[in-house]
């Protein structure tokens, strides 16, 4: 009887000590865990709410609440711009509705600068910004850029006439940069820049200053005006540029040498013999 006591508490011991050793190793792994958690928890970026489009938005479109979604953005990286309240993107008053102005793809996020103001359409008005004004300028195929402007763009204008009746003794037709990087917010009645394909438009309308307004329709009504397309990141500055048509012949270093004569020398010529001698002496005229 006693032996059966002894092993019985024998096993009790050894199984106390079995449970108090399991749920040390319980305490241990649930402690690393929760450590592990609240590590990850203060690696994790702070976001916000940000509205990007539903599906791909198309100029001239306007948005609607069904157009958006909300996601979460790291509030580190937000665009500038962008909406965070649905509030100030989206009015219940229609006369007060956005309209898109530049495409936007699927879950890209809605910038002010790509949709109207409330209850402003998509014109050019629209595209303006304060103290410019919108001025037209005729083109062809060849002063177009063969046709591959779109809004957006910009262009160095030049200008080709003559200035025979401006400056006395000029002769031929002068070319002259008159404007440069000058931007292009329409091609002919289109002021979406997603344009598919070249089209040989018959003008286009640029954002400019009032002065580069009157500059620009007396260059197109005393002569031709051509469009030179600027790269997208090139932000050199361009000096004044003229060219005539001596110049591009190169006729003025012509006529620089012609001026530029060798010093006159007179000679008299006398018999000495049987070989006649020409002895140098000072010029009378």
């Amino acid at each position: 009887m006693r032996a059966v006591f002894g092993l019985v508490l024998v096993i009790g011991v050894a199984l106390a000590g079995g449970a108090v050793y399991m749920a040390k190793n319980y305490i241990n792994n649930y402690q690393q865990a929760l450590a592990k958690e609240r590590s990850t928890r203060e690696a994790v970026v702070p976001t916000r709410e940000v509205y990007v489009a539903r599906r791909a938005l198309r100029y001239g479109e306007a948005l609607t609440e069904d157009s958006l979604r909300k996601v979460r953005w790291p509030q580190n990286a937000i665009p500038e711009g962008a909406f965070t309240s649905l509030e100030d993107l989206i009015s219940e008053d229609p006369t007060k509705t956005r309209v898109v102005l530049r495409a936007m793809e699927k879950d890209e996020a809605i910038l002010a600068v790509k949709v109207t103001k409330p209850g402003q359409d998509a014109g050019l008005t629209s595209q303006l910004a304060r103290g410019m004004r919108a001025f037209a300028i005729r083109v062809d195929v060849s002063s177009g850029v063969s046709g591959f402007l779109r809004p957006g763009d910009r262009v160095d204008v030049y200008w080709t006439g003559s200035i025979r009746d401006t400056v006395e003794g000029a002769r031929g037709e002068v070319t002259r940069l008159i404007e440069s990087g000058v931007q292009l917010i329409a091609v002919d009645q289109t002021a979406d820049g997603d344009v598919d394909g070249a089209t040989i438009a018959r003008t286009v309308t640029v954002s400019v200053r009032p002065e580069q307004v009157a500059a620009l329709a007396q260059a197109q009504t005393t002569g031709r005006l051509s469009l030179a397309l600027v790269g997208v990141e090139d932000d050199t500055i361009v000096e004044a540029i003229e060219v005539d048509q001596r110049a591009l012949l190169g006729l003025e270093d012509l006529e620089k040498a012609e001026v530029t004569k060798t010093p006159e020398v007179c000679t008299i010529r006398t018999r000495r013999g049987s070989e006649v001698v020409e002895i140098p002496i000072p010029c009378t005229n």
